[in-house]
């Protein structure tokens, strides 16, 4: 590799505020946290921002400078490899105040037409039973279309973070829609957040390096203390 490459980590995301965006403080929490591990080990970190899928096709581009994305779920796959964790996104369904759902096992979700966001992973139950067919769900582009959705009752409910949801209902054209929507009281899951390598002798040096770095670093705290700065600003 070359010296220039040896020493900056170039990795795609997307505007998933508050975790990651090109005009968020530190372009985000889970980003901060990243560079902060980088740093570490006396390398720098370079991000790029595109839509979701397009930003996981250019890691396998070839001749591509980007050696993976971030933030990911781990998935079974040959093409890529999964950093230690950079912290947890609690997963959880959004409704309508009025109008909450209720259900035991995943499996009572089929009753409810779910919104999704196109090319992004659930639970690997949840995901199962949308390939499946059995779960009714409708796919958008954003979070931010499943939350206007849910509001004006389009859809029963939508997969989103907590965090996420949080950070869209702090903004000043979704604020009107705060009384109207609720986190169902039963979250869907706790998801660990990674980096996802290229399965390549670099993606495997990187992902050593990136390792040691974040070894050296307090990730929760970094995490904890983004997303009370931003519930902060929210009031």
């Amino acid at each position: 590799m070359s010296a220039a490459k040896a020493d900056t980590l170039y990795l795609t995301s997307l505007h998933w505020p508050p975790y990651s965006g090109s005009t968020l403080k530190e372009q985000g929490a889970t980003i901060a946290i990243a560079r902060a591990a980088i740093r570490a080990v006396g390398h720098e970190l370079k991000v790029g921002f595109f839509p979701w899928s397009r930003a996981i096709r250019l890691v396998n581009r070839a001749g591509s400078e980007y050696i993976g994305y971030l933030p990911a779920y781990s998935y079974p796959t040959d093409e890529f490899i999964f950093s230690n964790p950079l912290g947890a996104s609690p997963l959880g369904l959004v409704e309508q105040h009025q109008h909450p759902i209720s259900w035991s096992s995943l499996a009572d979700l089929n009753q409810y037409r779910l919104g999704v966001v196109r090319d992004y992973r659930n639970t690997a139950e949840l995901d199962a039973m949308i390939k499946l067919g059995t779960q009714n769900v409708e796919v958008v582009n954003s979070d931010e279309h499943n939350v206007k959705k849910v509001a004006t009752a389009r859809i029963d409910a939508a997969v989103i973070d907590l965090h996420v949801f949080g950070y869209l209902l702090s903004q000043k054209k979704l604020k009107p829609l705060a009384g109207k929507l609720q986190i169902n009281k039963k979250t869907l899951e706790d998801k660990q957040m990674f980096i996802a390598f290229k399965n390549t002798p670099e993606g495997h040096y990187w992902r050593d390096i990136f390792n040691t770095g974040l070894s050296k670093i307090d990730e929760k705290s970094i995490l904890d203390g983004y997303m009370s700065e931003v519930k902060a600003g929210s009031k």
